[in-house]
């Protein structure tokens, strides 16, 4: 006979969960022994509950299991809400665990006593307790409730009190724990019918990629058809990667650095055809002219049809409908390859740093040329966030890992933590701005405690540039409650044992950089600059 708190460990093995990451409870500490004992899963302590999320939530992208995070009540599952909430609107898979009161006390006052059902109902995609006789049987529903389809959290609270009681014998085999991949049926004529015609009166359609793509792998069979046809491609933040900025018909990313360029492309289309377009990120109608929208993707278009004058609803699997986009007439559209390349030439000259300047634009260039490109750079929200998703060579998706579902600042730096332990043989990078830097700055206690071989490179520009970009642009005064100016004129040796390397101008940086990847261990880079250059390349984007 197995215990709650052993059948909770093993299931969570059994799906694949690989790390359980949290601050401990009175109530957790029987989960936190069942497993330590239950071989191939550890509990991972971290700073603040909401790290723990994160980190769980970076897990479930990068591998597509489920990560799983522990909370205890109140104010444990308020800090942990905040990660569930960047799961839920990044599109994540994870499970989050909370304690919550025994039946008898439920709806009492009690201290740290409240709702986590409608705490987390509107932030997850299920919301449901466990009890001693349902360990396995929800745990495996949350882990099918929170890959399928739209993958993203699912809430599970763990009555107090009930992790030493005999657990009811598990009674599903190896087979129910996998999860079958939804099978989608060919297109009907009737949609065939209707892309073919939009198809033949545009004369320059452009494909506009988003977060779905990524999930659905679909790379060949995009670059494929945008080869046949010469089609420009613009792509979310969050589908970085999914197309080589080197490429041809390359045409930039949507709502970041310098976007009025990326405009003059996708402004002269007469048809836009999404490609696992999620809206969580942009919504079509923020930037598409008014022209027919072809929205394939496995759920419908969220538009305000009042401002599109056509949608095309093609809701199934990426790769079915793409296969039948190739069999469609083979004819070059009318786009001018030659004025595509200068306008991408003339984005990425101005995101060209000026030989020997020092600023945001040299921080992310001299990063890129000593980063492999298998290694993962983490961004953290802020201006500096917008430069680097325009900028940023990303070889590979899910190599350059942002948060713009959710959009909270303190990412990067426990996303950078989740993908070291996921992926330790991969050099990996976290860019942060200084106010989002102040946020996590604890948990690098956590990582010098892990060891983990992270490089943190913080820009200092002693303000929330982002925000003082956007009181600008509204004819504020700017830096009015935005101000940081927190960084010691003396740099100081380490921050918990993480030793500190600080850079002033472009020579110190690279002697920084070199000595920071290689060392044998987490350490961080200062780089202190002028915020001057967002006021030029990110305006235009906010």
């Amino acid at each position: 006979m197995s215990t709650v708190a052993r059948q909770f460990a093993h299931t969570l093995r059994e799906i694949g969960v690989r790390y359980v990451f949290g601050v401990p409870s009175g109530n957790m500490i029987d989960y936190i022994e069942a497993l330590r004992q239950e071989k191939g899963i550890d509990f991972v302590l971290v700073g603040h509950e909401a790290t723990a999320a994160i980190m769980a939530d970076v897990c479930g992208r990068l591998t597509g299991i489920p990560g799983a995070c522990f909370a205890t009540f109140g104010p444990g599952a308020t800090n942990l809400s905040t990660g569930v909430g960047e799961a839920f609107l990044d599109r994540s898979p994870l499970l989050a665990f909370t304690d919550e009161m025994p039946d008898h006390l439920q709806g009492r006052t009690v201290q740290m006593n409240i709702d986590h059902q409608q705490l987390f109902f509107p932030i997850t995609k299920w919301t449901t307790h466990m009890n001693d006789r349902n360990v396995e049987e929800i745990i495996l529903k949350g882990r099918s409730k929170a890959t399928a389809d739209i993958p993203g959290p699912v809430h599970i609270g763990v009555p107090a009190g009930i992790g030493q009681r005999v657990a009811a014998d598990a009674r599903s085999s190896l087979d129910y724990l996998s999860i079958e991949k939804k099978r989608w049926s060919p297109l009907v004529g009737a949609q065939v019918r209707k892309i073919e015609q939009l198809w033949n009166k545009s004369e320059k359609p452009v494909l506009a990629v988003g977060l779905t793509a990524v999930r659905e792998g679909i790379q060949d069979i995009l670059l494929e058809i945008a080869e046949k046809y010469q089609l420009p491609v613009v792509l979310t933040p969050m589908a970085k990667g999914m197309f080589a900025e080197d490429h041809p018909l390359y045409a930039g990313v949507l709502f970041h650095a310098l976007s009025d360029m990326v405009s003059e492309t996708y402004s002269e289309a007469d048809l836009v055809i999404g490609v696992g377009y999620d809206p969580v990120e942009f919504n079509y109608e923020d930037w598409m002219p008014r022209v027919p929208l072809i929205h394939i993707d496995s759920k419908k278009a969220d538009v305000d049809t009042g401002q599109i004058p056509e949608v095309l609803n093609v809701v199934g699997g990426l790769k079915t409908a793409l296969k039948e986009m190739l069999a469609l007439e083979d004819k070059r559209k009318s786009w001018n390859i030659g004025q595509l390349k200068k306008r991408r030439e003339r984005l990425f000259r101005k995101l060209t740093p000026n030989p020997g300047s020092f600023g945001p634009l040299a921080v992310l260039h001299e990063l890129r040329q000593i980063l492999p490109d298998d290694g993962i750079l983490t961004l953290d929200v802020g201006a500096h966030l917008h430069l680097a998703g325009q900028q940023w060579r990303t070889p590979a998706p899910q190599k350059l890992l942002m948060t713009n579902g959710w959009s909270g600042m303190g990412f990067a730096l426990p996303a950078a933590m989740a993908a070291k332990m996921c992926h330790p043989e991969l050099s990996v990078v976290a860019l942060m701005g200084d106010g989002g830097f102040y946020m996590t700055v604890g948990e690098l206690a956590t990582v010098k405690r892990l060891n983990l071989n992270i490089v943190f490179v913080v820009i200092y520009d002693k303000s929330l540039s982002l925000i003082n970009i956007k009181q600008q642009k509204k004819g504020y005064e700017p830096h009015y409650g935005t101000d940081l100016n927190t960084l010691p004129d003396e740099p100081t040796n380490h921050y918990f044992g993480v030793p500190i390397l600080r850079a002033i101008d472009l020579t110190t940086y690279r002697i920084a950089l070199k000595e920071a990847f290689k060392l044998n261990g987490p350490v961080v880079v200062e780089a202190v600059v002028s915020a001057n250059e967002y006021d030029e390349l990110v305006l235009q984007s906010v």
